[in-house]
């Protein structure tokens, strides 16, 4: 079978909650669980045909009800940060409900991460097994305008893709951001970091952080800094965390402005011990890319390992940051009447 589906848990309410388990005619095959709509496993093949798990997450459902580090979640209604959990639109100033001192991070303490998603639709089909989730934020909730209807979907191809679709409709104008945040170990080893492991971005520039890793609107240019990663190399090779890049947040945390509009790549990761690669294309303006910096303090991850720093890192496709307050970023704001669609796809091959 290509959809298999089991029991993974039970919420503090009562609500059970099942895991999907889809797999391509090719073997890889991935776990996903409608709370948070959360990818709790994805096994892709090393240049051996050895499968792997190259994403982070827990063997139990209350781990990740605990756990403040989103860890394969869908994230909404807003991802990333907006700066003093507020925003003004169409002349009306919105007040959300702060959870990373005064700012808003990844839609509040209640976002789309801490939902019980519905499992709206399956398929079956050896060649390309999908489910899709959908849920109803109600007007109001953390602080957003409009009722927004979303789905998420997850898809695996023939040609071993992770395929993300997200869509939404709302009936009040309503900035929206939706993204996943796998951290990904490309070894299969969640024991050891990925700082030897080689990332590549299409970006020319980023933004600019202000206290807090709030944008105020401003981008810079990456040449000649140790956001450059125009050309392939290893995450951990310019990671000097005296560098005033990096030395509040020990680490890579950031967004890259991308190059191209549409569907296109715009990063590749690669690890040279077991030959995996992941490449990752959108149609969003921007990507988050974290190094696990603070990963030492996470929760134990599956059969009991011990997350170090620097074991997983993330790239989370997005409009930018605080874009409700920055006039000047690529619009976010979704209005009645619109329909909201955006795809990201993980794509997994060898070298």
């Amino acid at each position: 079978m290509s959809l298999e589906v089991k029991t993974f848990g039970t919420l503090q309410g009562g609500s059970e909650v099942k895991l999907y388990t889809l797999q391509n005619e090719k073997g890889m095959s991935m776990e996903v669980i409608p709370y948070g709509c959360r990818i709790v496993k994805l096994w892709v093949p090393d240049r051996e045909g050895n499968m792997g798990d190259v994403v982070l997450g827990h063997d139990d459902l209350k781990e990740y009800t605990n756990e403040k580090d989103f860890l394969g979640a869908a994230i909404g209604r807003f991802a990333n940060r907006i700066g003093n959990s507020s925003f003004v639109l169409d002349g009306k100033t919105y007040t959300l409900t702060n959870n990373e001192g005064p700012n808003t991070l990844h839609g509040g303490p209640t976002g789309f991460y801490a939902r019980l998603w519905n499992v709206k639709e399956t398929d079956s089909s050896d060649a390309s097994p999908s489910i899709t989730f959908a849920y109803t934020s109600p007007d109001g909730e953390e602080g957003y305008p409009g009722t927004l209807e979303a789905t998420i979907q997850y898809t695996l191809t023939p040609d071993n893709e992770l395929v993300i679709k997200y869509t939404a409709v709302t009936d009040k104008a309503t900035p929206i951001n939706l993204t996943n945040h796998s951290y990904f170990n490309l070894s299969g080893d969640h024991s050891k970091t990925i700082l030897e492991e080689e990332l590549q971005v299409n970006a020319d520039s980023y933004t600019v952080n202000g206290p807090g890793l709030i944008p105020a609107g401003e981008t810079a240019p990456v040449a000649g800094t140790v956001y450059d990663f125009n050309t392939a190399k290893p995450i951990g090779r310019d990671m000097d965390i005296q560098d005033p890049l990096l030395k509040d947040t020990k680490g890579f945390d950031l967004n890259f402005c991308l190059k191209g509009e549409g569907l296109r790549k715009v990063a590749e990761a690669y690890d040279p011990a077991s030959g995996r690669c992941m490449s990752v294309s959108t149609d969003l303006p921007g990507m988050e890319f974290y190094s696990g910096n603070f990963m030492g303090g996470c929760a134990k991850g599956k059969n009991g390992v011990t997350h170090p720093d620097y074991s997983a890192f993330c790239l989370e496709t997005q409009f930018y940051p605080n874009t409700p307050n920055c006039p000047n970023f690529p619009n976010c704001i979704v209005r009645p009447g619109e329909a909201f669609e955006s795809t990201t796809i993980y794509g997994f091959s060898v070298r």
